[in-house]
C-alpha cells in the first residue's frame, strides 16, 4: 500500500477542527485508512541516517498514512482532505468541469509518428489562474512522484511533465529523434547536452537512474518541442530548464506521453481534479487538442463521469445489513458516489466521479457502501455455508515425508528458489537451454537469474559452507522447483521434489539406495516392475558414469539417483564423494496434485442424470414411512430438537467425520426444515439436505439413532385405557437412549489425550580439558523433571584434547522447556561452560 506523509498541523488546518491521535487513527479506519506512522522529518533522517545528519532538519509532526493502492484520489493532501470531508458531511462532492479558453482557441498537442517506436500515446491539459503557495508547489510535486510510483509503474507506463505555460508558446509538437541530434538544457542545469551526454550524467543520479533503461536501448528518443522549438521535456527521463514551475507559475500546461492510453487518462484527471481547487474557477479545466498521426483529434481532459444502477438487496445480502434503499444511497454518496433511489423497486442510481477509476464493478460500489455503514456496525452472525476443509494432499504428503526422513538421520535444508544459471548448468556439466529454466528478466544479482530446475545445487552449496562440520554430512530438501511448461497459461508450472545428498570420504551409495527403499516402503509402493517401482542404469553429466540410476514408479521417471561426478563435486568447491537423489513426489500421490478449485457439471451429465427439484425431494421424503421418534426424542417436538441441536454443536455429523445413512436416517426422522434458532442443527439440516440423490451411495450406519415407528392399523378400540403398553414402550425407548449416551460418554472418557513430545540433543561444553566429564554427566542426568526422559550420551571431541559431551532427551512439550533445562544445566558452574540445542525434533 503507498504511504502518503502529510504535515499534521496543516492537514488538521485544512480539516477545520483538531484531532488527538487516536481519534484521527479511528477516522481513518473508519474511511478505510490506516494511520501506520506519527513521525517528524528530524526523527527519519536520524533513524536512516544518525543523529549528526538530522541536526538541522524540522520537527513539525508529519503523519504517515497508508491508502489503498488503487485510489489514486488519495495520494495528496488536497484529495485527502476533501474524501475526508465529504466522508463527515462536511463537504458535497465537487463538479469537474473541462472548459474552453476565454479568448482563442485551445492549446494543440501535436504527435508524429516517429513516436510509434518509444511511447505511442500523449493526453494535455491547462490549469489556467491556479496559485501556488510552498505548501501546495510541494503538493503539487509530491502527487506525481506518487503517481510515478504506483500507476505509473516507475515512469514505465505513463510519465508527466508539467511547464509553466507563460514561458512556451503553441502548438507543441511530441515527435522521437536519435540521441544525438536532441540538444536542451535539463531542469536545474547549467548548460545544454545532448540526449547521449544526458544518459552518461544522470548513470550517477541516485534519483533519475531507475528511468534510464526505458530508452536508452531505443534508436530514437521522444522529446516535445514548442512553437519557438524550445524543449519541454525529454520523457520519461527529464524536462527542460527552461519551463520550470516555480511558485509565481500561473498557468500550467500538463502533458502525460505513455505506452497505455487508458492509464494516462487516469493520471490526467487525478493532476487536474486535485490541484484545479487552487484556480480562481475552482474544479474547473481547460481543454487541450491533442492530434495522432492518422489526423484524429480529441479533446483532453476527459472528465467523464459515468453512471451505474445496482440494487440495495445486493448491497445488503452481500454486507450481511438491512438498510433501506435511501439509507444505502446516502452511505454511497458519503464515499464521492453521489447516488439516489430511482424508485423502481429497490434500484439505486450511482454516479461514478473522474476521481475515483478504482470503481469498475459492483462489487467496488459494495464494498464503499460496507465502509460507509462502518465495518465494526456489521452484526456477527453465524454462517450459513457449511464446509468441510482438508489439508492439501501434497503439502501433507510433504510433510509425512520430511518426518521420516528426519528420523533416518538426514537433516533438513531450505534453499532459496531462485539461483545463477551457473548453478542449475555449468556446474552440473548441462547446458542451460536443457534445464527448461524460467529466466528473471531484470535479474538484481547473478546470484539469482533463474528459478531453480533442481534441489541439488542448493544441497551442494550448503554441505559446501559447512565443510568444517564432522563428516559425514546427511543433508535433504523437500520443496518446488520450477519447469517451463507450453501448457500452462503461464508457461511453467510447480513441480514438487525430494532431493537428498550423503557427503563422506566414501561415496555412500548403499546409504541413498537405502533411503530411496525406505521411502518407498512408507508410501507403500512395492519394489516390483509395472504397478510398483525398479531402478535402471541410466547416463547423465551429473554423475559418474557407470554409477547412476533411473528412477520408475509405476512405468513412470521420476527421478535418478547415484555417485556425482567429480567434475560436479569440485565445481562446488568440494573435496569428497557424495552421492545424491532426486526424485519428483507428485507421482507417488496417483494423481496430479494441481486440483482445480471449481468443477464444471457437462450439460450431458446434468441431462442423464434428471437431478431432482426440491419438491420432488420433499415428496420422496414424504412417502417414506419414517418415525418421528429417536434416541433424543420425538423430533415433533423443540425438546428433541434442542437435543439434537446440542449434540451436533461440535459434530459434523451423527458418526464420524462424513455423511452416512445415520445422518440420512435422523434427517428423515425431522418432520420439518428446523426453526433459525437451532443453529447447529440448522447447518447439519441444510448439508445433509444435499445428499439427497446419493442416499443410496451413502456408507451404512454402525448405530441406530430413529427408533422403530408405532405399528399401524391400530383403533380407538384396540387402546387400553388402564393399561400400561405405552408406559413400557416410553420406558424402553427410555432406557435405551440413556444406555447408547452413557456408552457414548464412556468411550470418550477413555480415549487417551494426544501428548506432544520433542527430542532435544544438548552440546554440554566443559570450562577445559580438566573438567571431570564423568561427573558433569551425572550432574546433568541429576536434573529431574515431570516430563523428562534422559537419553544416551557421548564425548565429542572439539580440539586441544577438549571434549564436549552430547545428550539426548524427550521431553513433554507442555511440561518441560529448552529455556528451563538450559538453566537447569548451566546451574552447575564448576563444570559447565556452556549450553546449545545441537538439534530439535517433534516426535
Amino acid at each position: 500500500m503507498p504511504t502518503v506523509g502529510v504535515k499534521r498541523d496543516l492537514l488538521f488546518n485544512a480539516l477545520g477542527r483538531t484531532y488527538t491521535d487516536e481519534e484521527f487513527d479511528e477516522l481513518c479506519f473508519e474511511f478505510g485508512l490506516e494511520l501506520d506512522e506519527i513521525t517528524s522529518e528530524k526523527e527519519i533522517i536520524s533513524k536512516e541516517q544518525g543523529d549528526s545528519k538530522a541536526s538541522g532538519a524540522s520537527d513539525v509532526i508529519l503523519y504517515k498514512i497508508d491508502v489503498p493502492a488503487n485510489r489514486y484520489d488519495l495520494l495528496c493532501l488536497e484529495g485527502l482532505v476533501r474524501g475526508l470531508q465529504v466522508f463527515k458531511n462536511k463537504l458535497e462532492a465537487p463538479r469537474y468541469r473541462r472548459v474552453r479558453p476565454v479568448s482563442g482557441d485551445p492549446q494543440r498537442l501535436i504527435i508524429t509518428k516517429e513516436t510509434a517506436a518509444v511511447r505511442p500515446y500523449a493526453v494535455a491539459a491547462v490549469l489556467r489562474n491556479i496559485t501556488f503557495t510552498q505548501e501546495r508547489y510541494d503538493s503539487f510535486i509530491e502527487l506525481q512522484e506518487k503517481l510515478h510510483q504506483n500507476i505509473c509503474r516507475k515512469r514505465s507506463l505513463v510519465a508527466i511533465g508539467t511547464h509553466d505555460l507563460d514561458t512556451l508558446s503553441g502548438p507543441f509538437t511530441y515527435t522521437a529523434k536519435p540521441p544525438g541530434d536532441i540538444s536542451f538544457k535539463p531542469l536545474n542545469q547549467t548548460k545544454e547536452y545532448t540526449a547521449t551526454q544526458l544518459m552518461s550524467l544522470y548513470k550517477t543520479d541516485s534519483h533519475l537512474r531507475h528511468y534510464l533503461h526505458i530508452i536508452e536501448d531505443k534508436p530514437v528518443y521522444p522529446i516535445i518541442y514548442d512553437s519557438n522549438g524550445i524543449v519541454l521535456s525529454m520523457p520519461p527521463i527529464i524536462n527542460g530548464d527552461h519551463s520550470k514551475i516555480t511558485l509565481k507559475t500561473k498557468n500550467v500546461f500538463i502533458e502525460c506521453t505513455a505506452t497505455d492510453l487508458t492509464k494516462a487518462k487516469i493520471v490526467l484527471d487525478m493532476m487536474v481534479t486535485m490541484f484545479s481547487e487552487y484556480c480562481s474557477q475552482p474544479f474547473t479545466v481547460e481543454e487541450a487538442e491533442v492530434v495522432y498521426p492518422d489526423g484524429k483529434t480529441c479533446m483532453y481532459p476527459e472528465l467523464a463521469y459515468r453512471k451505474e444502477k445496482l440494487s440495495s438487496d445486493f448491497i445488503n445480502r452481500k454486507v450481511g445489513i438491512n438498510e433501506s434503499t435511501e439509507n444505502i444511497a446516502q452511505l454511497l454518496t458519503r464515499m464521492c458516489l453521489l447516488s439516489q433511489a430511482t424508485g423502481v423497486a429497490d434500484e439505486i442510481e450511482v454516479e461514478i466521479p473522474p476521481t475515483r477509476s478504482d470503481v469498475i464493478h459492483a462489487c467496488d460500489i459494495m464494498e464503499d457502501a460496507a465502509m460507509a455503514y462502518g465495518f465494526n456496525n456489521i452484526t456477527r452472525t453465524t454462517p450459513r455455508t457449511y464446509t468441510v476443509a482438508n489439508q492439501f494432499p501434497l503439502n501433507k504428503l510433504t510433510e509425512l515425508l520430511r518426518q521420516d526422513v528426519a528420523a533416518a538421520g538426514f537433516t533438513e535444508a531450505l534453499n532459496f528458489a531462485l539461483c545463477s544459471q551457473e548453478d542449475i548448468a555449468d556446474k552440473l556439466g548441462k547446458t542451460i537451454s536443457e534445464t527448461r529454466a524460467a529466466r528473471i528478466s531484470n535479474p538484481k544479482t547473478a546470484e539469482f537469474q533463474v528459478a531453480r530446475t533442481t534441489l541439488l545445487p542448493g544441497l551442494l552449496k550448503t554441505i559446501a559452507a559447512n565443510r568444517k562440520m564432522p563428516l559425514p554430512l546427511k543433508l535433504f530438501e523437500i520443496s518446488d522447483v520450477v519447469l517451463k511448461d507450453e501448457t500452462k497459461d503461464v508457461g511453467a508450472r510447480n513441480s514438487r521434489r525430494f532431493c537428498a545428498v550423503y557427503y563422506n570420504k566414501s561415496p555412500g551409495f548403499e546409504v541413498i539406495h537405502g533411503l530411496l527403499d525406505r521411502t518407498m516402503q512408507l508410501l507403500e509402493v512395492k519394489s516390483a516392475r509395472g504397478e510398483g517401482y525398479h531402478i535402471q542404469a541410466a547416463d547423465d553429466s551429473t554423475f559418474f558414469p557407470g554409477r547412476c540410476a533411473e528412477i520408475f514408479v509405476r512405468g513412470k521417471s521420476v527421478g535418478r539417483l547415484g555417485v556425482l561426478h567429480p567434475d560436479v563435486i569440485n565445481r562446488f568447491e568440494l573435496t569428497m564423494p557424495c552421492s545424491a537423489l532426486e526424485m519428483d513426489i507428485e507421482p507417488l500421490l496417483g494423481h496430479t496434485a494441481e486440483i482445480p478449485l471449481t468443477h464444471d457439471v457437462p450439460m450431458q451429465e446434468v441431462i442423464k442424470h434428471q437431478f431432482p427439484t426440491q419438491d420432488d425431494s420433499r415428496q420422496s421424503r414424504l412417502s417414506l414411512p419414517t418415525s418421528t421418534k429417536t434416541v433424543f426424542g420425538d423430533m415433533s417436538t423443540r425438546a428433541a430438537l434442542g437435543a439434537l441441536n446440542d449434540f451436533l454443536a461440535d459434530r459434523s455429523y451423527m458418526e464420524g467425520f462424513a455423511a452416512s445413512r445415520a445422518d440420512a436416517s435422523v434427517f428423515d426422522a425431522i418432520p420439518s426444515p428446523p426453526p433459525p434458532t437451532f443453529c447447529h442443527l440448522q447447518r447439519w439440516y441444510n448439508h445433509i439436505r444435499s445428499f439427497q440423490t446419493e442416499r443410496a451411495r451413502l456408507p451404512s450406519a454402525k448405530s441406530e439413532f430413529v427408533l422403530p415407528a408405532a405399528t399401524n392399523g391400530s383403533s380407538d378400540d384396540d387402546v387400553d385405557l388402564f393399561g400400561s403398553d405405552d408406559e413400557a414402550e416410553g420406558a424402553e425407548a427410555s432406557r435405551l437412549r440413556e444406555q447408547r449416551l452413557a456408552a457414548y460418554a464412556a468411550k470418550k472418557s477413555k480415549k487417551p489425550a494426544l501428548v506432544a513430545k520433542s527430542s532435544i540433543l544438548f552440546d554440554v561444553k566443559p570450562w577445559d580439558d580438566e573438567t571431570d566429564m564423568a561427573k558433569m554427566e551425572e550432574c546433568v542426568r541429576g536434573v529431574g523433571m515431570d516430563g523428562l526422559l534422559w537419553g544416551q550420551s557421548k564425548l565429542v571431541p572439539v580440539g586441544y584434547g577438549i571434549k564436549k559431551l552430547q545428550i539426548g532427551c524427550v521431553v513433554e512439550d507442555d511440561k518441560v522447556g529448552t529455556d528451563l533445562l538450559e538453566e537447569a544445566i548451566t546451574a552447575f558452574e564448576e563444570y559447565v561452560q556452556s549450553v546449545d540445542v545441537a538439534a530439535f525434533n517433534k516426535i
